[in-house]
């Protein structure tokens, strides 16, 4: 009996086990971290995973690509993990993963067969030594379908060298179930020892997945394993259905730490499966780890599911569109939800930061408007009424300053602080925040200033009652530049936009009233500086001052001066 018989004879009776638990937390976790965990918290969670008695610990990915730093678990080569003290207990308990794209080349469709394999060879003899001469058990091989076939015969590398081996299929929620079961009787010609499915996106029920394992097992007689994610709240339920349903592989990580929303929670999950499982440890130094690592982890990086991972669920969309975007200050609740609806539109199963940026920008093509600002505002003053709390504070000598110079009035959105019969217009150009507000600027009396023609047909069509003045909209890397009836912009921020129009009209100055700026350390304070730094730099631009308290480093008068 070879090595790799020996390794799989504990295992072989797959049909008839208990269920697996295997725990990827510095493997899943590490999308938030760069893979980069401490010593110190390796040598807890270890200690952790060896009271709890998991099955399997996968300890990271295995990779040839070295592209900006990462922790060891990015790597997880064999000098790593032999400098970890790794119990007793856990001995031929440890794993890697390995992303199939890694093991199938860009010019496959070039290659023969014959130098395919030959390809994947020499990356799998630099990735793997012989599993004598290694603490690694398990190699799961994570990939997307259409590269499953030509994944497969890495297998038949990896049990020669002695490893249990495992494939992970993701996105499978995408197929039908014939489609899945022609898979699984393809992965039947070669030594798997599981075969997982993943619920990439979230978006799996617990009948649904009844469904798609029903589909596995007409075409697959081995073991079947399960990798949930929590987008919706539906981890730990669509993995008690797995092991329901006979599901012996079963993932989880510490606190649910993974990707996007993160996964399947170890500490419930392990409870939850009590009686699926044969051997049942102790949560004790779980629980110390949680509360000494884990706890922090999560307050710093801020995995969990929320309403946007939810939606993202529903509609298919990949969670790490959703984790970018709330890691960076510049998505409002707006972009992210503007975000969302045009990915449900496009293609938004496989994740690209490319098609995050497309997405961001909600003005397509070239840029067009029918109204020109010049015919209201020509040679006067504007007064740009913002969204801070110093227009209430401050609205008796706001609307004093109104009455006694007769600015033209453009208000924020629905900034309703001041009269209405003082403002002049309205002006909106963030299509999702125009359709959350779109009943409030039908019940308001001015005309709204809005790129009309560019907006959604759906953010149109609620606007249909609305006397709007049509300014264009584009944005550009370039700052800003003023035309007639549209304005190139280097953001969407309505500010920067009621800037460009009274600019294209030719006022003669600006004013400001209720640009408090954010609390004290957030990011958005410099974000509005540099905006009004570009403005103030671009050519024709017009002077301002703020007539109430702002933070954003502009000349300010006080409002009450300039009254009498």
């Amino acid at each position: 009996m070879n090595l790799s018989e020996d390794i799989s004879s504990d295992y072989k009776d797959m049909q008839t086990m208990k269920t697996l638990l295997l725990d990827c937390t510095l493997r899943d976790g590490g999308y938030y971290n760069d893979w980069d965990f401490s010593p110190n918290l390796i040598a807890d969670y270890l200690d952790a995973m060896t009271a709890l008695k998991v099955d399997f610990v996968e300890i990271g990915f295995r990779s040839l690509k070295n592209e900006g730093f990462k922790g060891g678990c990015a790597f997880s080569t064999d000098s790593f993990i032999e400098s970890l003290e790794i119990p007793m207990e856990l001995m031929n308990k440890i794993g890697v993963m390995v992303n199939g794209s890694e093991l199938t080349s860009k010019q496959e469709n070039l290659l023969s067969l014959e130098d395919q394999e030959v390809t994947q060879v020499s990356i799998l003899e630099n990735l793997f030594k012989p599993k004598a001469l290694s603490p690694v058990t398990l190699v799961r091989i994570a990939c997307h379908v259409h590269e499953f076939e030509s994944c497969l015969p890495a297998s038949t590398w990896l049990k020669k060298q002695g490893y249990l081996v495992g494939f992970n299929l993701m996105q499978v929620a995408n197929c039908t179930a014939k489609e899945i079961t022609l898979l699984a009787q393809k992965a039947n010609h070669f030594p798997i020892d599981v075969l997982y499915f993943a619920d990439s996106m979230g978006s799996l029920n617990p009948q649904k997945v009844g469904q798609i394992i029903s589909a596995f097992k007409e075409g697959w007689q081995g073991a079947l394993g399960i990798h949930t994610h929590d987008n919706m709240g539906k981890a730990i339920a669509n993995s008690l259905q797995a092991a329901s349903d006979g599901v012996i592989w079963i993932d989880s990580t510490v606190m649910g730490m993974g990707r996007g929303p993160g996964n399947a929670q170890t500490e419930y999950l392990v409870m939850a499966l009590e009686p699926y499982r044969e051997n049942i440890g102790n949560p004790t130094k779980l629980f110390e780890l949680i509360r000494k690592h884990f706890k922090p982890l999560q307050a710093q990086y801020g995995w969990g599911t929320n309403p946007y991972y939810y939606m993202a669920g529903q509609s298919g969309i990949h969670p790490s569109y959703i984790q970018e975007m709330l890691q960076d200050s510049r998505y409002s609740d707006e972009d992210l939800l503007a975000v969302i609806k045009h990915l449900k539109i496009e293609d938004g199963k496989n994740f690209s930061l490319s098609t995050l940026e497309a997405a961001r920008y909600f003005y397509s093509g070239e840029p067009s408007g029918t109204w020109s600002p010049k015919e209201v505002i020509q040679g006067r003053t504007v007064l740009i009424v913002g969204t801070g709390p110093g227009v209430e504070k401050y609205s008796e000598a706001i609307e004093r300053f109104i009455e006694q110079y007769q600015p033209y009035v453009i208000a924020l959105n629905t900034q309703k602080n001041i009269r209405e019969d003082l403002i002049n217009a309205r002006a909106a150009c963030h299509p999702v925040r125009l359709l959350a507000d779109c009943h409030e600027h039908i019940k308001l009396p001015q005309p709204l200033i809005t790129p009309a023609s560019m907006l959604p047909q759906d953010v149109q069509d609620a606007l249909a009652q609305k006397k709007l003045f049509n300014f264009g909209i584009a944005i550009s890397n370039d700052g800003f530049k003023f035309h007639e009836q549209y304005a190139e912009l280097p953001t969407f921020l309505v500010i920067a936009y009621v800037l460009s129009i009274a600019t294209s009209g030719q006022a003669s100055c600006i004013f400001l009233a209720g640009f408090d700026g954010y609390v004290a350390g957030d990011s958005r304070n410099q974000e509005m500086i540099d905006l009004f730094k570009n403005y103030s730099n671009s050519l024709g631009s017009l002077p301002i001052k703020t007539l109430t308290p702002n933070q954003y480093q502009l000349p300010s008068l006080s409002i009450y001066g300039e009254i009498n």
